[in-house]
């Protein structure tokens, strides 16, 4: 008997009769004589329409009261998956976060989980009962405050779930069938992926591909914990993965995929005086306001002035604390002056195989260039190359460079299942 754990996005759960198939699904997977636990996001678009309904009575609501009514968009779902489930004939129970063991630490809207405690799951699966458990939620360990994990926070919650119960295997279902070469979306000749690392999946996630959360494929790395990526509206096989392809290295493909993101932001501290702690008293401000940084890019130090510029990339939901969180420090520091753009998309090129071809770098920058795209930021690591680009060329960029190096494929269109992309 193998312990599943299983987890089903917004759009798999979009409205009743999506419910109902996916309430087969589980129930078909216990019938394979399968210990079940079903991880749940909100239905279709909750989320978003709850934080509407927030900033339409508060426009800087407070981050706690946020927190809880977030919450409830995945309690709903978890209760009428249940009673899908029982109508089916299973015992089935459902459990909020809290209430399934995640313990997270005490920052509001985008919390890290520091440990899980599943013993009222355990005794459940015991008892063969299939436990179902809100996603992107969890309890503050020090204030018992209701925590939410951000965006694609259910991901992280299936799979700490699956480590901290020793799962076989954590199952992500979404609305496409796997892991793609690119967006479909953006990509419909996109390819997709059996199998892949944990290490080229931490890039693809980190540089904006959506089917998987970065902290989940972080998780599933620390553990070993093999990812199945499926869709919950077909059969397909979907993407493994995993910590090791076997087979031939030099049968690998050398490039994984393409990842875009839209949600960047760019600012240019523009003057700042060029001698040794400026930037780290940069970064340092930047880290009080609990802002993630991307790329960072130093200019050259003007001769005649001593000065130089420092550009970065953050989250456009990091932008105002960072901005006024520079401003604490502008008279110690002594820069000019800020700007700001939101106008811009980062596009990535991803691949194990990259390290050992040259080469890939000339056909990256000669795709942008013949497809008329100017090059703002540049940034590597060993299995990728990273650009920021203006946002109105992003598709054009993402369509050419997945083009140039023959991840195009002929066998038909991508399918995308359900989601608004909202």
């Amino acid at each position: 008997m193998a312990l599943v754990v299983q987890k089903y996005g917004g759009s798999s759960v979009a409205d009743a009769d999506c419910i109902k198939r996916v309430a087969q699904r589980i129930v078909d997977t216990k019938k394979a004589g399968n210990d079940v636990v079903v991880v749940v996001s909100a239905m279709g678009d909750t989320t978003d329409d709850l934080i509407d309904l927030a900033q339409q009575v508060s426009p800087e609501p407070p981050a706690r009261e946020l927190d809880m009514l977030l919450t409830a968009g995945e309690r709903i779902s978890m209760a009428v998956l249940a009673m899908a489930i029982a109508d089916l004939g299973f015992e089935v129970k459902s459990f909020t976060g809290s209430q399934a063991g995640v313990i997270t630490d005490s920052v509001h809207g985008k919390a890290r989980i520091i440990d899980v405690t599943p013993g009222r799951l355990s005794g459940a699966l015991a008892e063969g009962t299939i436990c179902i458990v809100a996603g992107f939620q969890g309890v503050s360990q020090d204030t018992k405050d209701i925590t939410t994990l951000g965006r694609g926070g259910s991901d992280t919650t299936a799979v700490a779930l699956a480590a901290s119960l020793n799962a076989d295997v954590c199952e992500i279902y979404t609305d496409v069938d796997g892991v793609f070469s690119a967006d479909p979306r953006i990509v419909p000749a996109a390819s997709r992926r059996a199998f892949l690392t944990y290490e080229e999946m931490l890039e693809l996630a980190a540089q904006g591909a959506k089917v998987l959360h970065l902290r989940c494929v972080e998780y599933a790395r620390r553990f070993d914990l093999p990812i199945h990526v499926r869709s919950s509206f077909s059969l397909d096989e979907g993407t493994m993965i995993v910590g090791r392809i076997e087979g031939d290295p030099m049968e690998q493909p050398i490039i994984s995929g393409v990842a875009h993101d839209r949600t960047q932001a760019k600012i240019t501290v523009l003057g700042v005086p060029d001698r040794p702690g400026e930037a780290a008293a940069i970064f340092q401000s930047l880290a009080r306001s609990e802002v993630n940084i991307d790329m960072i890019v130093q200019n050259v130090s003007a001769v005649e002035t001593g000065r130089t510029d420092i550009t970065f990339t953050l989250p456009v939901s990091d932008g105002k604390a960072a901005l006024a969180g520079l401003e604490t420090v502008k008279g110690s520091i002594g820069f000019e002056s800020l700007q700001y753009d939101e106008k811009i998309g980062k596009l990535s090129l991803i691949g194990a195989g990259m390290r050992s071809h040259p080469g890939v770098s000339a056909t990256f920058f000669s795709a942008l260039a013949d497809a008329g795209v100017n090059v703002q930021l540049i940034s590597t690591s060993e299995i990728r190359i990273s650009v920021v680009v203006l946002e109105s060329d992003l598709d054009n960029a993402v369509r050419a460079v997945h083009a140039a190096f023959g991840l195009d494929t002929e066998s038909g269109e991508a399918v995308v299942y359900g989601g608004t992309g909202r």
